[in-house]
């Protein structure tokens, strides 16, 4: 079935998709990447024909396992152009960055209204680079932001005497590392109250392994953009190293921190974060049991993945995927998975971004079709209203 008559059919009715299959798609984050090796099914292979799609991930053929079912409520908006970043507002308004045109929205988080905060100085768009995370906290908006130097983290005034506009954007924190591709892009801030960002190796893979570097890392900062009480690393807002491209963050009830990133020709990694960590790039892609490297909870085929945002609700995580088209469940049970990862809306929306925990079950999801590797259709880029249950 088309995109456009999913979506069609989505506006009588909350609709579940749940689609177990592999689909084809633009690389992402991995110019020139070799196929997926032969651990993965072959793509025309339907999942039920395969013991599994991985050594680490399968896709269930039976449907969604008790208590993981998503429904598509409905479509919040549309029309926007290279969404990336998408943070609550309290009150549960929403704000939505565009990567490329180097602005940010405010949707009203009931009818879908667009409010044009401005674009953000001194954004300088290009390749996977651009205007990326955000977060919200006391009065600040926080921006992951490709400058003519670096990548960088911001905060701009909002609300209060500022209005409906931003302030100027001041510096948090410099220096990250910058490049065509692996400019990482995901920040948030986690229940300690510090701020933490996820970075790209930007393609020179020795700066993963590279402790005095910010690329390839996670990072741990105040809200002013000091490292934080309790770092692993003296003076240093590093977190944890050894990362290729992360784009995906979020805690689970207990307060555990999970990451996605990209790997280059073979695994994308799902990995529970714990401080002062080596995640093993570029030594080891997916699961190397290594001694001294951290092996990812889940992995998958890069055909399969190439996930971007995470969101923590009802027991599992959520990972939107770009190349692979679809949105992935990964049930846990405290530091483990539980059971097998499963695919959902696997090629009705086109390229996924983030996805955003709203409470009560809900889950926000951007689509990413006109980040100039998809396939737009008209109503292309959306924010859809998702019901996890």
């Amino acid at each position: 079935m088309s995109r456009p008559a999913v979506l069609k059919a989505l506006w009588g009715a909350a609709v579940l998709v749940l689609v177990a299959g592999c689909s084809s798609g633009g690389t992402e984050e991995r110019p020139g990447a070799a196929p997926p090796t032969s651990a993965s099914a072959p793509e025309s292979t339907p999942p039920s024909a395969s013991a599994s799609v991985s050594a680490s991930a399968s896709v269930s053929a039976s449907g969604a396992s008790p208590g993981g079912r998503v429904a598509v409520a409905g479509t919040l908006t549309e029309g926007l152009k290279s969404p990336w970043g998408l943070a609550e507002l309290p009150g549960g308004d929403l704000l939505v960055s565009s990567r490329d045109e180097r602005t940010i929205t405010r949707v009203d988080g009931r009818s879908g209204a667009k409010t044009s905060l401005g674009e953000v100085p001194g954004v300088v768009p290009g390749g996977e680079g651009g205007l990326m995370g955000l977060a919200v906290r006391d009065g600040w908006v926080y921006a992951y932001l490709t400058a003519s130097s670096d990548n960088r983290i911001v905060r701009m005034r909002y609300g209060g005497a500022e209005g409906d506009r931003l302030g100027a954007p001041m510096p948090v924190l410099t220096g990250i590392p910058k490049g065509v591709v692996h400019n990482g892009g995901r920040i948030a801030f986690g229940p300690d109250g510090m701020l933490y960002a996820g970075t790209g190796e930007t393609g020179v893979t020795g700066l993963a392994q590279d402790r005095a570097s910010l690329g390839g890392k996670i990072l741990r900062m105040t809200p002013e953009g000091r490292p934080a009480p309790g770092n692993p690393f003296a003076g240093s807002v590093v977190y944890s190293y050894g990362h290729r491209n992360v784009q995906g963050i979020a805690w689970d009830a207990a307060g555990r921190l999970w990451a996605a990133e990209f790997g280059q020709n073979t695994w994308d990694e799902l990995n529970l974060v714990e401080p002062g960590r080596n995640y093993g790039w570029p030594e080891a892609e997916g699961r190397a049991g290594r001694e001294g490297f951290v092996d990812p909870v889940a992995q998958w085929p890069t055909s399969e993945a190439s996930p971007s945002g995470i969101a923590y609700a009802r027991g599992a995580i959520w990972m939107a995927g770009l190349r692979g088209e679809r949105l992935w469940r990964v049930p846990l049970s405290g530091a483990e998975r539980s059971g097998d990862p499963e695919a959902f809306l696997s090629g009705e929306y086109g390229r996924l971004r983030t996805v955003l925990a709203g409470g009560d079950g809900r889950l926000w999801l951007v689509t990413s079709e006109t980040d100039t590797r998809g396939t737009p259709e008209p109503g292309d880029d959306r924010i859809l209203r998702l019901e996890v249950t």
